[in-house]
């Protein structure tokens, strides 16, 4: 299917997330000196540590990940006039749900970040799998916006696993999971 028949197949999916991007300060103009390192830190859980402290109150974390950008392989919050440094453990959104909706044979899937950030996994929001170096294991990863990755859950990781199609590769089988007409490798059937 062409590319423009899936949007509109699919326009009410596509207008969720475009709902939950409509709130976002507009931090891809804004440009301020660095202002320095702040001691706050987003964990492989998307758990926002400040201080060594848990930043638990939902409203503070929806603010900061709405004013977080990504620039030259690191992470800052920013203002017009501020610029702060953070450090991201994997990735700074954490990908707790999904939602799969299929029609006429194909279908849409929907990443919910613990933050309310939607967004449906195509090619403006690719998903690939990165592994860990020193453990091997399987780091799953979908842009969000503008650079800003988010970490899926092991849950909803085995989740696509288990809807996932197995394709014979030189190597074995490798498993794919197909959304927007698109086709995204989740690793090896092994």
């Amino acid at each position: 299917m062409i590319a423009e028949d899936l949007d509109k197949l699919f326009s009410d999916v596509l207008s969720q997330q475009d709902q939950s991007r409509q709130s976002l300060p507009p931090v891809h103009r804004w440009n301020p000196e660095l202002s320095g390192d702040m001691d706050l830190v987003i964990d492989r859980e998307g758990r926002w540590i400040h201080e060594g402290g848990e930043i638990k109150r939902t409203p503070l974390v929806k603010l900061f990940a709405s004013i977080l950008k990504y620039e030259e392989g690191e992470h800052f919050l920013v203002s017009p006039v501020e610029k702060w440094r953070i450090k991201v453990v994997v990735a700074p959104f954490f990908i707790t749900s999904f939602d799969m909706n299929t029609r006429r044979g194909e279908q849409a899937i929907t990443c919910i970040t613990s933050t309310g950030d939607n967004v449906v996994i195509g090619k403006d929001h690719p998903l690939w799998v990165d592994y860990n170096t020193s453990t091997g294991e399987p780091m799953p990863l979908v842009m969000i916006r503008d650079g800003l990755t988010g970490l899926l859950s092991r849950n909803v990781y085995y989740q696509l696993v288990s809807l996932a199609d197995a394709k014979h590769a030189v190597k074995g089988k490798q498993l794919y999971v197909s959304s927007m007409g698109q086709q995204f490798l989740l690793g090896d059937a092994a």
